[in-house]
């Protein structure tokens, strides 16, 4: 009897394993790149956890009362929540005057000197990065310079003059100081973003008519926003966080001391009040945490671009 072959079949058998293997593979890569995925969801996930652990630890201390502050088995939540450290930071009891005072002049302070440097800055990058004069670079050279000299080393000299000035216990003084050590900075980063606006945008402005301020207002401006925002951001941490100066210019009146010479007052020399402390490290945090969340978008688009334009 003879056989006789069925015709396609081979050829179906092995479209059927080249089929097989083709999803195999697909499936094998897709698994790979959700692996890759989840492991760096994983990643950014303990990184987070880990920055965010101490202001965690800082909000859950707040809220305990001296006997789960200071117990030999430590708990991440407070077992019996009070405000009873807030209510202390509020009062002022331990320096004999009230939180909102020094809330009051830390605002002020840091609200004067963003707005001062933030203009003088702005004015000065536009003039650096848009016009060319004789000693520019040797400006821009001594920007880097101060950048480079710590603050402690000014201290000293500072105090002196400031004390011939008559600026000691006076918060102009301290907002002097603040402008001129953000000044840099804001030159600096600003000058990046001055000297890339097109000018072709402001010559074409001025064949319409346009003005000097009306090309500043609505071309310049407008294009240099981001990096302003974002020089803004430095400054007013700077002046917020700042002890230093003012320990050393306002040290004998405390009716204009700011927040972080309030906070000190909590540390004693035989005892240390953690939950005041805590809190008012927390209560610290707010404005600085409001600012940054108004400023969010306008700060990374600014972050990105000066990265770029440097």
């Amino acid at each position: 009897m003879t056989s006789v072959p069925v015709s396609g079949t081979g050829t179906a058998v092995s479209s059927r394993a080249v089929s097989s293997r083709a999803v195999s593979g697909h499936g094998g890569r897709r698994f790979g790149r959700v692996s890759r995925k989840a492991a760096l969801n994983l990643a950014g996930l303990l990184v987070a956890l880990f920055a965010l652990f101490p202001v965690l630890w800082m909000i859950s201390t707040a809220f305990k009362p001296a006997s789960e502050l200071y117990s030999l088995t430590p708990h991440p939540i407070p077992l019996h929540p009070t405000l009873a450290n807030f209510r202390n930071v509020f009062s002022g009891s331990v320096i004999g005057m009230s939180y909102w005072n020094f809330l009051k002049n830390s605002l002020f302070i840091t609200i004067v000197s963003v707005a001062v440097s933030s203009l003088v800055g702005l004015l000065a990058a536009i003039a650096l990065g848009r016009f060319k004069f004789r000693f520019r670079t040797t400006y821009l050279i001594m920007l880097l310079i101060v950048q480079l000299l710590p603050q402690q080393a000014l201290v000293v000299s500072l105090f002196i003059d400031f004390r011939k000035l008559n600026l000691l216990d006076s918060l102009v003084g301290l907002i002097a100081v603040y402008t001129a050590f953000a000044l840099p900075v804001t030159i600096w980063m600003l000058r990046n973003f001055a000297a890339t606006v097109p000018k072709e945008l402001e010559e074409a402005a001025a064949i319409d008519g346009a003005g000097a301020w009306t090309r500043f207002w609505h071309i310049l401006l407008p294009m240099v926003s981001p990096g302003l925002v974002s020089t803004s951001v430095f400054a007013f941490i700077f002046a917020y966080n700042e002890f230093v100066f003012a320990l050393t210019f306002l040290g004998t009146d405390t009716a204009k001391f700011t927040l972080p010479l309030y906070v000190q007052y909590f540390y004693g020399q035989n005892s240390t009040d953690w939950g005041a402390i805590m809190a008012s490290s927390t209560l610290f945090t707010i404005p600085v945490l409001a600012f940054f969340l108004l400023t969010q978008r306008r700060l990374a688009s600014g972050l990105v671009a000066g990265a770029v334009k440097g």
